[in-house]
């Protein structure tokens, strides 16, 4: 973002600030989702423990907002809209091992989070195979690299024990690595564990578990937050737990993509996913109108200040996220022939493609989570 628009927003949320003083704001007075719980729009039951959790924090949110009827209006005209269920490919031909494929994926996943300098906004971007890639990519570009040079890469083993001095020759790139620390420790957390009760391959969990998210505490999900603590994504918001579970799905939502159709991954309920909370996906919620956000939300946003993790603005901002997704995904089933129903994903999947390159800030937040 360029310096003069990063001053209008200031002065707009500036602006914002000082005609909140002294009166209610629009915001205060709406009767939005201040109702009680049940009288709440509330998306059909998913067989999800994350939906049923986001209900204390839709009822009592006091900086973001859904707005139902802006939903309706949207999905009047996205149902039209083709909502394929993305390739999720999985990089370099990987995909023709299953095995390797799924290590890959979910060694990529336990660190995939934080590739933009919270203070200079500068993106990792590094160079592999004649491309120059940034964020996500990049660090896919890296891990690759790293098998290429007989790093073992995907070996809880080695994660297990890996250096600093491991880490920065295996993300070389235009800087350090955002949470480079953090990014180690998770190696060394989930190596550990692999190591210990899996011979060090993602693989063979995946495999010890049925193909299923959710059974009665035995599913993928459930066992994954479970075992590895890196991916028991959830908070507290006035007493009550609430599930998130962005990267903890997202695995699974890789894999199954980019290996199902092939039968070298199954997956019996990928209905249960919802969307995955983190920056961009709010972003493309509060542009299109679905989401409002408090003048201090607001403001905190289009200056670039750290919203805390487990904060109420983030819990509320990642809640509506999921909350307004499955609504969407609802309303726009009503209007699609019954062999052309969307899931969750396929609505979070349009709406990241098209916004994720967006200039407009999005909340940063400094988590492992996301």
């Amino acid at each position: 973002m360029n310096f003069s628009r990063r001053r209008v927003l200031q002065g707009i949320t500036a602006l914002a600030a000082v005609a909140a003083v002294g009166k209610p704001s629009a915001f205060a007075a709406e009767s939005m989702n201040s109702s009680p719980s049940d009288s709440l729009h509330w998306p059909r039951p998913l067989g999800s423990p994350v939906t049923e959790s986001l209900r204390p924090v839709i009822a009592n949110s006091r900086d973001v907002r859904t707005n139902y009827e802006k939903i309706v209006e949207i999905a009047g005209w996205m149902a039209y809209e083709e909502l394929p269920v993305p390739n999720l490919a999985v990089p370099y031909g990987l995909e023709k091992n299953p095995d390797i494929a799924i290590d890959f994926v979910m060694v990529a996943n336990t660190i995939d989070t934080a590739f933009t300098d919270f203070k200079t906004h500068v993106k990792f971007q590094t160079d592999y195979a004649s491309a120059h890639l940034s964020d996500s990519e990049a660090m896919f570009a890296c891990l690759k690299r790293a098998m290429d040079n007989g790093i073992p890469i995907l070996d809880g083993k080695f994660l297990a024990s890996i250096t600093r001095r491991d880490m920065e020759k295996i993300f070389a790139g235009n800087m350090e690595i955002p949470m480079l620390e953090e990014k180690m420790g998770l190696f060394r957390e989930t190596g550990a564990v692999l190591a210990a009760k899996y011979g060090g391959r993602y693989y063979n969990f995946i495999r010890s578990c049925p193909p299923r998210l959710y059974d009665n505490g035995k599913g993928l999900v459930e066992r994954l937050a479970l075992e590895f603590p890196r991916y028991n994504d959830v908070s507290l918001y006035d007493g009550h737990e609430v599930k998130f579970y962005k990267l903890t799905q997202l695995g699974f939502w890789q894999i199954y993509s980019g290996l199902g159709a092939a039968g070298g991954f199954g997956l019996e309920d990928p209905q249960k996913m919802t969307a995955f909370a983190d920056y961009i996906v709010p972003v493309a919620l509060r542009l299109m109108g679905i989401t409002r956000y408090s003048p201090a939300l607001e403001r905190a946003i289009n200056t670039y200040q750290l919203i805390p993790r487990d904060s109420r603005q983030e819990i509320e901002i990642r809640a509506h996220c999921l909350y307004a997704t499955a609504l969407l995904a609802d309303e726009i089933n009503k209007l699609r022939p019954s062999d052309q129903q969307v899931i969750i994903p396929q609505i979070d999947a349009r709406l990241w493609t098209h916004y994720h390159t967006t200039p407009w800030p999005h909340h940063l937040t400094r988590t492992i989570m996301y």
